[in-house]
């Protein structure tokens, strides 16, 4: 499926100029502001450091082409600010009369993925039509088998990408609520499994998709997310990893799997 031009993502204009690439969700201004770009995740290109993924330098250099000889039109974004100070905004690109979406282009290649909080309903199912294209020709990162969607049930594999944000497929075994939270678990012992948490002062949202979340008991699930972990000591004094979980505050976080 070909990029769709533009998105229905973003808000009113923010900033136009020109920009230099730092990765391969990151860019600079011409008036030195940093920006990172909203509604998905690239890899890092930073090779030998904690955050490095495979497919970072490939992402950085797809960015570098779609950015090249382009005026860059930012608009806001429903996130602010990040933890690094940068501008999250949605990006695109301006060659005479022509727009188009940077997410959307480095997304349907393949450099790069849907993010959890991609926006409005439209915003987000855009995004998710162009990455499912790239997964089912298998280009780009989904040419890599590290970024296939984890098992729910292999836990040393989710344990490992703690801190990243990852892809997990599998049933969901069933669905409770403890005080302000809903638990989707994906195994019987939930205290030792993988769950996905949701604050139930967003369940409005899942609601408003259509997403019916105690009705996903027993059916195949995939959510996207950061993957959260803590270590616990047990009874004879060994060290262990406490069930992994994914918080999931948006409804693209959360899709039936096989589902496009």
């Amino acid at each position: 499926m070909a990029a769709e031009q533009t998105l229905p993502c973003g808000g009113s204009e923010i900033a136009r100029g020109t920009a230099s690439v730092l990765d391969g969700g990151n860019l600079k201004l011409d008036d030195g502001r940093a920006v990172h770009l909203a509604g998905i995740e690239a890899p890092l290109a930073a090779a030998g450091t904690a955050f490095a993924a495979p497919g970072g330098t490939a992402a950085k250099a797809a960015l570098a082409r779609l950015l090249s000889g382009a005026q860059i039109v930012l608009r806001q974004a429903e996130s602010n600010p990040d933890r690094y100070g940068r501008i999250v905004a949605y990006a695109e690109t301006v060659r005479d009369t022509e727009r188009r979406s940077v997410e959307a282009d480095l997304v349907a290649a393949g450099f790069a993925r849907v993010s959890g909080d991609a926006g409005s309903g439209a915003c987000a199912a855009a995004l998710l039509r162009a990455e499912a294209s790239a997964r089912k020709a298998k280009i780009g990162l989904w040419a890599n088998p590290y970024y296939d969607p984890l098992r729910a049930d292999a836990l040393d594999g989710i344990v490992a990408e703690r801190g990243r944000f990852a892809l997990v497929e599998g049933n969901v075994v069933t669905v409770h609520a403890s005080g302000a939270t809903l638990y989707l678990n994906f195994g019987r012992r939930w205290s030792r499994e993988f769950s996905v948490t949701i604050r139930k002062r967003n369940e409005r949202r899942f609601a408003a998709a259509g997403i019916d979340l105690k009705a996903l008991a027993g059916r195949p699930v995939e959510v996207r997310g950061w993957i959260e972990a803590r270590a616990a000591t047990g009874g004879g004094g060994g060290a262990y990893w406490r069930a992994p979980w994914i918080e999931a505050a948006y409804p693209a976080q959360i899709q039936l799997a096989g589902h496009e």
